[in-house]
Order: structure tokens, then sequence, then C-alpha cells
């Protein structure tokens, strides 16, 4: 364990913060969920996705865009982790994964766009 030392102490108990710091790989795992939701696009497929289940035709009309983009954009977040899917037939339902990062993503939706969610 590394011992930290501050130039000034200003009271603030940062040194005993800094003894829970978390690892590198979790500071790097926030970020890529961080920047993952950045995109409007992908924040707004998340949106519709956190109250739930839909097919990729239903999430284009939905947000006014091609089936191959949301395509897409659905591929980036599930292979991140925050989107599950299922198939019925030839089509496929998405929603959010039962993850502590999709759980993190849905209170962040629900809290930036006020939603009081049912789900």
């Amino acid at each position: 364990m590394t011992v930290r030392k501050l130039p000034h102490d200003h009271g603030n108990h940062t040194l005993e913060l800094l003894e829970c710091e978390p690892a590198r790989e979790v500071f790097e795992k926030a970020s890529n969920t961080f920047q993952l939701i950045s995109d409007p696009t992908r924040l707004k497929i998340l949106w519709l996705l956190c109250h739930s289940e839909e097919c990729v035709i239903n999430i284009a009309a939905a947000i006014d865009m091609s089936s191959p983009a949301v395509s897409h954009h659905l591929r980036v977040l599930k292979q991140s982790g925050l989107l599950t899917s299922r198939r019925k037939g030839k089509e496929a339902y998405y929603t959010l994964a039962k993850t502590p990062e999709a759980d993190l993503v849905h209170k962040i939706v629900d809290s930036v766009f006020d939603m009081n969610c049912k789900v």
C-alpha cells in the first residue's frame, strides 16, 4: 500500500477518502459506461429500454431512425453489457440488462428525465 501525502491539509479528510479509492479498472469501466451514454441516440434508446422491452423495428420507429442504424447502436450497447436480448421468431427484443452498470444507467435516465419509473 502506498502512503500518500498531500501538500496541504485543509481539513477535508482527503487522505481518508483516498484510502478507499477504487482500482484504476473501476474508473475505466465507469468511464466507458459514461462514454456510451454520452451519445444522444444511444441515450434515447436507453431511455426507451429502461422502461420497456422492444424489437428493433419499433425502436427505430420510436426514435425516427433506420433499423440498420438502430441495430448498430443496439450491438454496441449489448456488447457493453448494458442491454440483453431475446429472440422470438425472426425478431429480437431488447431491454436493459440486470447489471450494476445498467442499474446506474437506469437511475441516471430516471433522474435526468425526471421519470418516476414504475417498471
